[in-house]
């Protein structure tokens, strides 16, 4: 086996000695149940450092392929995680059975616009009788560059904002590279860098975004990627500023390493966002891949997202779709295109977007009040600060009320606990629900002495 390990490793780095273990094991040359040779073993065979070994092994064991179990030694795992290790999966794990679930991220069902209007205008015409057709119709691709923060080299259509960021970082992101990450991040990312073997580098960021130093600080690693929200992030609410975004543009232009970072933004929140719409791209086009998202704004089930940037990249993800599932259904995409164009639909998400302003306000207002620290400033979550993220759960939770945990989001500890609040949900009980926020997150607050029964659910 040590002669199997050593034959298989080409790059004598922690990076090549952790990828060329990664790929026996997916091609079954080293089983599950596989006990590894030892670190000093595999660097005296290699002639290397055990160091650089112990390096290698840390990356594998974090990517979930090998575990080690003390004095037993080093094992090959089984693939793939179960479901409830994942921290897309404890964010939700509880709080669905509660009568006031704020726990979802999701858009109020009430505030989509009606299908059934755009269905009918589109009636049953044939949209496609090819598999070689161009995978986005041709006038919705001319609406969707309109509405791009920068000219875009290529531009096609995918089945939603993670299945976008999923292709991208097959096409992008390599096992043991570095993967610069805002902190906190949106959890479902973190799963999919950790799947694919990466190592998130959490970057701070404030409320414009990114912060410039801790960007330039974080590119010495040599990252792969960048993956940041440029609006309404995800759990913060903070949108990036356009002086914030040039300022970002210049670090990555200005540094040694940043040439070769590929950004990619994930403008999730879409046209429910209130900020204007802004992109790195507009400085870097050829290092720059933009998601923009419609789920959160004309309705999930559209299971549509439209993908911009560099032609190498972007026809690199519609190629191997073309061994998948091809393209995303015409019939949806012209469904959006009516959306997008028709003016009574525009006027409705319009008014959504306001609602989703004002909900925020009222909420951050009468959180305030009450000495809760909290932000949301763009979108339909709400970071708030706890004392202790557990204790707040518990206590909102004997209220009916779901919320998520905020360790998930969190790539490194930050200055304290939080939980996030989907605050879009929230339609009115707001002074009811700050006090009992209050109570949890362990504030000093003034009781009205009003209970939760005015609470309506916006879940459904």
């Amino acid at each position: 086996m040590l002669q199997l390990i050593a034959g298989a490793v080409n790059d004598r780095s922690a990076r090549g000695i952790a990828a060329a273990v990664s790929r026996l094991v997916h091609t079954g040359e080293l089983p599950a149940g596989t006990r590894l040779p030892t670190v000093r073993s595999v660097a005296r065979e290699l002639g290397i450092s055990p160091t650089t070994v112990s390096e290698a092994w840390r990356s594998l064991a974090t990517a979930g392929a090998i575990q080690t179990r003390g004095r037993s030694g080093t094992f090959v795992l089984t693939p793939g995680r179960p479901r409830q290790k994942l921290r897309y999966a404890r964010i939700t794990a509880g709080p669905a059975a509660l009568p006031h679930d704020f726990s979802t991220g999701v858009p109020d069902h009430d505030l989509l616009p009606d299908l059934s209007g755009a269905l009918r205008r589109i009636g049953d015409t044939r949209f496609t009788t090819s598999y070689l057709e161009e995978p986005v119709l041709p006038r919705l691709e001319s609406v969707l560059r309109e509405r791009w923060p920068f000219p875009p080299h290529q531009l096609t259509v995918v089945d939603g904002a993670l299945d976008a960021i999923d292709r991208l970082t097959s096409a992008v992101v390599r096992f043991g590279d570095h993967v610069l990450v805002e902190n906190p991040a949106f959890p479902p990312v973190l799963d999919l860098l950790e799947s694919v073997g990466a190592v998130a580098v959490p970057v701070a960021m404030d409320a414009a975004g990114l912060l410039p130093a801790a960007l330039k600080a974080a590119l010495d690693v040599g990252p792969t990627a960048l993956y940041l929200q440029p609006r309404a992030h995800n759990p913060t609410g903070a949108s990036m500023t356009p002086e914030r975004a040039e300022r970002l543009a210049a670090v990555l232009a200005g540094h040694p390493l940043g040439g070769g970072v590929m950004v990619v933004e994930d403008d999730h929140a879409g046209d429910i966002a209130t900020a204007t719409a802004v992109s790195i791209g507009a400085w870097l086009p050829e290092q720059t891949a933009h998601v923009r998202s419609f789920s959160k704004s004309h309705g999930p089930d559209l299971r549509l997202a439209a993908v911009g940037g560099p032609s190498a990249l972007i026809a690199a993800v519609a190629d191997r779709r073309l061994l998948g599932p091809g393209w995303s259904s015409r019939i949806l995409q012209a469904v959006l295109l009516d959306l997008l164009t028709d003016s009574a639909t525009v006027k409705q998400v319009s008014a959504a977007r306001k609602e989703y302003a004002a909900r925020r306000a009222a909420m951050l207002s009468a959180l305030e009040a009450r000495d809760v620290r909290a932000t949301a400033g763009d979108g339909i979550n709400m970071w708030v600060s706890v004392r202790d993220q557990q204790v707040a759960m518990l206590s909102l939770a004997a209220h009916g009320i779901g919320v998520a945990p905020g360790a998930p989001f969190e790539v490194e500890p930050l200055d304290g606990d939080h939980i996030r609040i989907t605050v879009g949900l929230i339609r009115d009980g707001f002074d009811d629900l700050a006090d009992i926020l209050a109570e949890a997150a362990g504030a000093r607050h003034r009781t009205s002495g009003r209970r939760t029964r005015s609470l309506r659910r916006g879940t459904r």
